[in-house]
């Protein structure tokens, strides 16, 4: 689908998931793809790069304390490995978390995986100061909804509602206007950190060993030469940038997920979330 900026904003998310094998729950039906990151043991740490302002540090620290709470996965807050936050190019292994304002382009935060075949081998968050530094949008209800659900996707979470005006479902994984749970009625659910329906799922999804790893693997996947010269900030059609072909839209195009195919099995996958127009 293509759409104009004008008028609309965006979140930005790319999600990849992992077959698993847990027994499994009813109510954990969140995964997406198939994808995962590969790894040998029963449980792994993935390392988060804050290349974040001083703004971010103690969001970013919530969404890791969040995160670490599953019995199969931890999340560790290292020194960024990126050069220019601008670019926020991914690092092989790891999640590199970025923020800057990178301008009135529509989108709210952004979440990239780079994948090959079924495994996920780096991924790349980016949170848009441009619109972060508005009053609507500089309140701990937005910046800790973000945060979480961009780097949920980072570990193969797809989302439990893709509605807006839906009733809050208490978790990060949940598309809402109203992060904090304030606007509507008294008894509104925060979406701001993961539920135990997230919990569940990333079992489910990290049941099964893989015989090699991609978590900390500096030299598994990396991006052939060319794709050092993409621009992922934005769709081809903008004339900035390119996110590869529409392969899916729900929620009225609310919802839309992008591939870039770079060939021998490797892909880009980002996942956009339009706001509505008064939002701009």
């Amino acid at each position: 689908m293509t759409k104009m900026l004008s008028g609309r904003f965006m979140i930005v998310l790319s999600a990849l998931l992992s077959s698993a094998a847990i027994p499994p729950l009813a109510h954990a039906t969140h995964s997406w793809g198939g994808y995962h990151w590969a790894r040998t043991t029963a449980s792994f740490t993935l390392k988060l790069g804050d290349n974040v302002s001083s703004a971010w540090d103690s969001y970013l620290g919530t969404t890791s304390s969040d995160w670490t709470v599953s019995s199969v996965l931890d999340t560790k807050i290292v020194p960024g490995g990126v050069a220019n936050v601008r670019n926020c190019k991914p690092t092989s292994g790891r999640v590199e978390v970025c923020s800057a304002t990178y301008g009135n382009n529509g989108w709210l935060g952004l979440a990239q995986i780079w994948i090959s075949g079924l495994h996920i081998t780096q991924g790349v968050v980016k949170l848009n100061d441009t619109y972060f530094n508005t009053a609507k949008y500089n309140t701990p209800g937005w910046r800790n909804l973000v945060s979480c659900q961009e780097v949920g996707h980072t570990l193969g979470l797809d989302h439990q509602d893709t509605t807006f005006d839906n009733p809050n479902l208490g978790t990060c994984m949940d598309y809402t206007s109203d992060p904090d749970g304030t606007l509507a009625t008294p008894d509104q659910l925060s979406n701001e950190h993961p539920n135990q329906h997230d919990y569940d799922e990333l079992g489910i999804i990290y049941a099964h060993f893989d015989s090699t790893t991609t978590v900390s693997a500096p030299t598994v996947s990396r991006m052939p030469p060319a794709a050092n010269n993409i621009d992922f900030d934005a769709p081809a059609q903008l004339g900035t940038g390119q996110w590869g072909k529409l392969v899916r839209s729900t929620n009225h195009g609310r919802t839309e997920v992008y591939e870039l195919n770079l060939g021998r099995g490797r892909k880009v996958l980002t996942h956009v979330i339009w706001a509505e127009p008064e939002e701009q």
